[in-house]
Formats: C-alpha cells, structure tokens, sequence
C-alpha cells in the first residue's frame, strides 16, 4: 500500500500514552524535507546496542569524515521504555535523527508520524537482506522506515549426547517433534524435551509467523487483528495439547529452575533463535560441547521456513533537519563489511545482512558450539527462509495479554485456545478504544 495510507489509519490527533499505545496522526514525512546537508552536519542516535559509539568512530573517522557527516551515539534503554521517549520527544519536535527500534515497534512510530520514508535515499539496498526481514521496515508499503540491523532467525537446539543416548530422531516436522516429546516421557520419565513458556511473547509470536499467521494487517484505511487465525490456532493447539499430556514442561524460561534443568539434562531440547548460544552459556555451563542446532521444525515435510524472534532496525526519524545524511549512515552501519564485523564484536549482534551472516566473526562457530563448525553457515541458511511478520501499532498491549492469559493457561494445563481468543479481544479492544478503525 502507499506508505501515506499507513498513516491515514490513525484519525485521532492524541499525544503520546505512556504505554506507548497512542498513536498520534501527523502529516507525511514529506513535510520536513528542507535539509541543509552541506557542509558539516551532525547527527544523533539513540541506541542500546553495547559498543555503538565504537561502531560509529568508525564512521566519524572514515566515511563520515569525507562527508562531513558526524555521529553521536546516546545509550538509550530498549524496549517500550524507548518507544515512549521518542515519542515525548517527538511530540516537541526533538526526536533525534536516528533511533534504533524493534522492528515490531516500528508500526507505532509510523502511525505517529515520527519515522521518515528513506526509500529515496536506499537504493539497492534491499537486495542485502532476506526478503522477511526487508519487509518488516516497509509494513507492506512502498515506503522504507528503516534499515534491519539484527536478526533472530528461529532454529532447535538439542542435546546430541542425549539424543544419542536415549535413541532419539532430530524432528523435521512439528508432529515428529510431539513424537519425540512423548518418546523422552518413557524412556527418561523425570526429563522432558522442552518447555513451554508464557514469560516472553516473541517466541510464541515467531512460532506463528512460521505457520503463517498475520496478526495485523490493512484493510482499506482500518486495521484488521487476526490474532486468533487459524495458524495462530494450530500453533495454541500443538502446544496447548502437549503441555495438558504432560508431553512437556510447562515452567517459564530464564528461571534458576529452567537454567538448572537445561544445564543438569533435564530439559533436553529448546525451540529458539540464533542468538541462544549466549544465553546458553550463562544458563547452562556444564554442557557446552554437547549441543547442536537445526532447522526448525516444520509444519509439514515439504516447507522449509522459519520464524524470527527478536531484531532491530535503525530508522531515521521526520524531525531530523538532515535525512538523507542520517538514511546514508544508517546504510552504511548496517551494509559495510567494516560495520558489521565491528557491530558483531563491539555488540555481539547477529546482522541482517545476509553477505555478513558468514564472514567476519561469523566464519567460526560460537565458542559453545566448537563441536558444530559449520553453525554459522546453518544459520544463514535458515535466515534465508524467515518468514514474513506482520506488526501493527499496539503490540505491547498483546504481549501483555499473552504473558497473563497463556501463563495462567501453561500453569494450569487449560485451553491455549482460549487464550489466544482473549489476546484477540483485548488487542481489538485497545485499537478500538485509541480511537483506530478496525475491521471486522
């Protein structure tokens, strides 16, 4: 859709809600377009990536330099808490010229007019990244809202040497996963394959943009929220089903009791992104060696597509006075091999651009997982098949929903179903009560 119609569906002229749910309607970021970018210019970004302002002396001592193009780097907290600071900022007209964000943050940003359309300041810059990740900085239009700076393709993470032990197949489909599941349940009664956890909604929200699902979409100039879709529902099914067997686990993850559980074999198996070996590391120490990664499973034999959990992308906001310097940075901090082998080190990221997924500090496995050189070349692989995401302006409001109504379904073993109607309810409810239209 053009990238105006984006912000015509918000019709209310509401400030910012400091649970970043409000959404303001502004004119097009064509507005503010007079740039006075010659000469020396200086530019602000508000990041929480560690090490930027390493990343950006890069720039400031090279390229910058020869376009007279400063950046200053200020560490910001991630998250809502950096949503609604741009927005108090944006509302005064003093966002800085660069931000950082979420990519499922960023339909909140457009809607309020406080991100720039780039796309006439990034050609070719599409084709450097896989074409799920692209469109989640475009929302479907012909505008560009940011460049994708990180990724979390989703993959499984298994324990070879109980595998092994145990007699066990790496599942290729979800049912040969159940498969799996209930097989672990008689062999080692007291161990369990995974967990299902309500305590972060992007690894539910990934499962189901693997299946398919589209929880925000456009229907004309109103909203459309299909939270409860059918794939959304398989997805609440599956793994409504294994946990009410008692196939699975269902304690929350990042726990001292899931940490001990991974680190002692009790938990044998984890469904997560790319970004795991670091959390395994800390959670579970004793059993670095002994872990391997695949694709994750699919929903049937013949797909091979991924969801994403996690990223982030640096946008360029409206109120910047230089914009097509601020769009240039942003390029290049996301595309040149220089950037990306810093941003990797400094911040210990994983890029979105596919060139850098298997060079720089990505030729060698992660330390964790020296028993699987070719990790990294898996991962690109993966990332490759993301799938297409579809966020839309009040994602913290489903999220919340979901940490409550699927953790007290987990903890009680009830309907998943059930739950994901309510996270339909009062996701439409919140849209409806912001004053957006929504469709039926």
């Amino acid at each position: 859709m053009p990238h105006t119609k984006l912000r015509r569906l918000v019709t209310i002229s509401v400030a910012v809600s400091l649970g970043a749910t409000a959404l303001a309607a502004c004119g097009s970021s064509d507005d503010n377009d007079s740039e006075a970018d010659s000469g020396p210019v200086s530019l602000t970004y508000w990041s929480w990536t560690p090490g930027m302002d390493k990343v950006a002396a890069l720039w400031n001592d090279g390229q910058g330099k020869k376009d007279q193009i400063k950046v200053t780097v200020k560490k910001q907290a991630s998250g809502d808490t950096l949503v609604t600071k741009i927005l108090t900022a944006h509302k005064a007209k003093k966002a800085p010229d660069l931000v950082q964000a979420e990519y499922q943050a960023l339909p909140t940003l457009v809607s309020n007019d406080a991100l720039a359309d780039i796309a006439g300041d990034v050609d070719g810059v599409k084709d450097k990244f896989a074409e799920g990740v692209w469109q989640q900085t475009t929302l479907g239009s012909d505008a560009v809202y940011a460049i994708p700076q990180d990724s979390g393709p989703m993959m499984f993470y298994y324990r070879e040497d109980l595998f092994k032990k145990y007699g066990l197949d790496v599942p290729k489909t979800w049912e040969e996963f159940a498969e799996t599941a209930r097989a672990l349940k008689k062999k080692a009664p007291e161990s369990d394959l995974t967990t299902f956890s309500a305590n972060d909604s992007g690894l539910f929200a990934g499962l189901a943009q693997q299946a398919g699902a589209k929880w925000w979409t456009t229907e004309g100039d109103k909203w459309k929220v299909g939270i409860d879709d059918a794939a959304s529902q398989k997805v609440a099914d599956f793994w409504g089903g294994l946990v009410e067997e008692g196939a699975i686990d269902n304690q929350p993850m990042y726990t001292p009791a899931w940490n001990k559980a991974l680190n002692t074999g009790k938990q044998i198996a984890w469904v997560s992104a790319v970004w795991a070996p670091g959390t395994l590391t800390t959670a579970a120490p004793d059993t670095k060696g002994k872990w391997a990664m695949a694709p994750l499973p699919q929903w049937s034999a013949a797909e091979n597509v991924t969801g994403s959990w996690g990223g982030s992308s640096t946008a360029v906001t409206t109120d910047s006075g230089h914009k097509s310097a601020a769009a240039k940075f942003a390029t290049w901090l996301n595309t040149d091999p220089e950037a990306l082998t810093a941003l990797a080190k400094e911040g210990g990221i994983y890029p979105a651009a596919t060139t850098a997924q298997t060079s720089g500090a990505f030729t060698e496995p992660p330390a964790y997982f020296s028993n699987q050189p070719d990790f990294y070349t898996q991962a690109s692989a993966i990332a490759k098949t993301t799938a297409p995401s579809a966020w839309g302006p009040n994602v913290n409001v489903a999220y919340t929903t979901f940490k409550d109504a699927f953790g007290s379904a987990a903890k009680n073993k009830s309907d998943f179903g059930a739950a994901l109607t309510k996270m339909q309810d009062d996701t439409v409810a919140d849209l409806e009560k912001q004053g957006f239209e929504v469709a039926e």
